[in-house]
């Protein structure tokens, strides 16, 4: 495991690339997870909970010489009113990209594309009591961008966020974000509210342990929030993670009643597959 440590901003220079921005902040949580500030592009617009592509660039052709951007899908983990844009990624050393990303330094530049796309968003979604954000590992992401949202608060008497990892230390950025949240100058008061943070883990021993599906199947989540009336009338969920999280997901969520939402169509959940393909 890597030293827990955070780099800011103080001068930055580097090479211009094609939808360039500058990265203004880096902090390593554990030896497979980080999270990464860059500057936002003047162009973008985009809804909390949406994610767009970033990458770096690849290397040369070995016969031509020309590179390629390489680029992933990522959740925004900052709401659309900030002024620079936060990403949250886990270190994979035999990944395409995060192999190289896990290393950028303050005043390196990544490209990012300046469209955004997503269904984690509240258009997707029609009116109702309570929202529930479940996630796995960084899935946690677009969450971090929804919990700041003021449009959250507005919408719903309950906010909860259920965060699953293997290990206690992979739970440290959602434990940052919900006391940061609490304290935020737009949200905090109604968040000090709403909002309920249930953190599990899978691996490691802590407080709570096990898989949010099973809690969620065997009554043990209702029962430790207190919710006896989770229902299609009363509950909105949104659910980012593994394939397997959202395909067990979809099917708990549509036993009790729920129909799946989208853009175009809202409904009671909806589900992120952009990562998981």
């Amino acid at each position: 495991m890597t030293e827990h440590s955070t780099v800011t901003l103080e001068t930055a220079t580097a090479v211009p690339l094609p939808d360039a921005q500058t990265v203004t902040e880096v902090e390593h949580y554990t030896d497979s997870l980080f999270r990464f500030r860059v500057t936002r592009p003047a162009s973008l617009r985009f809804r909390s909970g949406e994610f767009v592509m970033i990458g770096l660039m690849g290397n040369p052709h070995p016969e031509t010489g020309k590179q390629k951007p390489l680029l992933r899908a990522y959740s925004i983990a900052s709401p659309a009113w900030d002024d620079t844009l936060q990403f949250y990624s886990i270190k994979v050393d035999n990944g395409p990209l995060t192999n190289r990303l896990q290393h950028i330094k303050v005043g390196d530049q990544v490209i990012l594309k300046p469209k955004s796309v997503g269904t984690l968003v509240h258009d997707a979604l029609t009116p109702a009591n309570r929202i529930w954000f479940f996630s796995t590992g960084t899935g946690i992401a677009p969450f971090a961008s929804l919990l700041r949202e003021p449009e959250t608060y507005e919408r719903f008497d309950q906010v909860i966020l259920t965060h699953t990892c293997r290990d206690v230390a992979d739970l440290k950025f959602g434990k940052e974000l919900i006391a940061q949240t609490k304290t935020d100058i737009l949200v905090g008061e109604e968040a000090q509210q709403k909002l309920h943070y249930y953190p599990t883990t899978t691996r490691e021993t802590s407080k709570k342990m096990g898989r949010i599906t099973s809690l969620l199947e065997d009554g043990s989540l209702l029962v430790d929030l207190g919710v006896t009336d989770f229902n299609a009338t009363n509950d909105r969920a949104m659910v980012c993670g593994s394939i397997d999280l959202n395909s067990d997901m979809k099917r708990i969520l549509e036993n009790y009643g729920l129909r799946e939402g989208a853009n175009s169509d809202p409904g009671d959940y909806v589900i992120e597959k952009a990562f998981v393909g």
